[in-house]
């Protein structure tokens, strides 16, 4: 039989309030400020009167790039950039819209592109360790999981390293998503996509959008910290 103590670390509330909870807040708290800031500036039409899809494409062509292509998808904020593929896929809201924040949005896409194409070393990294953070994320809860309920440390502790990779690549993303977006500051600005008035704007969706990332990175962290104390504690107990 079983011994279930093993799993009472794992369920423990206290520790989960400590670590985990106040990162969700934020975590909560970044998503309505990136939702606020895209519906507000989603009503604010740019003086040019140039859709998202339009943005990206002359950042594109400004950055000397003919292989990446440009689709509309549908989803709110679904918006990314593929580099196995070279596609830039823009929700219907950003590709076709002329407002303030679609062409935010559309611009730090492009910017991840001009990443790609400059061989920009964070992103070269990031997508490097794909394969193996996916496995790793995959793997690590259960892993933890069976490694409480057996009361099993090496088990745990083998997780723990698996969810400390999902972590780096969280981390790694940051710089990633930072970089980005100045890339499109920079872009709409010497593009003259927006005028200066308009880029503040611009930079508060971005900025919000990065909160998220921020957030998304701490509640791993978190986590894993968690995990960490509560394996540390069954080992002395």
């Amino acid at each position: 039989m079983y011994d279930m103590s093993g799993l009472y670390y794992y369920y423990d509330i206290g520790s989960y309030l400590i670590f985990v909870v106040p990162a969700i807040i934020l975590s909560v708290i970044a998503q309505v400020m990136v939702s606020n800031a895209f519906n507000k500036y989603s009503r604010v039409l740019s003086r040019r009167a140039i859709t998202g899809g339009d943005a990206a494409r002359m950042i594109l062509s400004d950055a000397g790039i003919r292989d990446v292509s440009l689709k509309p998808i549908t989803g709110d904020l679904t918006d990314h950039y593929d580099p196995s593929n070279r596609i830039i896929a823009l929700s219907q809201n950003v590709y076709h819209s002329t407002s303030i924040a679609a062409i935010g949005v559309a611009a730090h896409e492009a910017g991840h592109a001009v990443q790609h194409h400059t061989g920009y070393a964070a992103l070269k990294l990031r997508n490097a360790i794909i394969p193996v953070t996916k496995w790793a994320s995959t793997l690590a809860l259960p892993l933890i999981i069976i490694g409480f309920l057996l009361n099993f440390s090496p088990i745990v502790w083998i997780g723990i390293i698996f969810f400390a990779g999902a972590v780096v690549f969280q981390i790694i993303t940051l710089p990633v998503e930072f970089n980005a977006s100045r890339r499109a500051i920079r872009c709409l600005e010497s593009e003259g996509i927006l005028a200066p008035d308009e880029l503040e704007g611009a930079k508060k969706v971005l900025r919000a959008a990065a909160l998220t990332y921020v957030a998304a990175m701490l509640v791993s962290l978190m986590q894993m910290l968690r995990f960490i104390v509560l394996a540390g504690g069954r080992r002395r107990s």
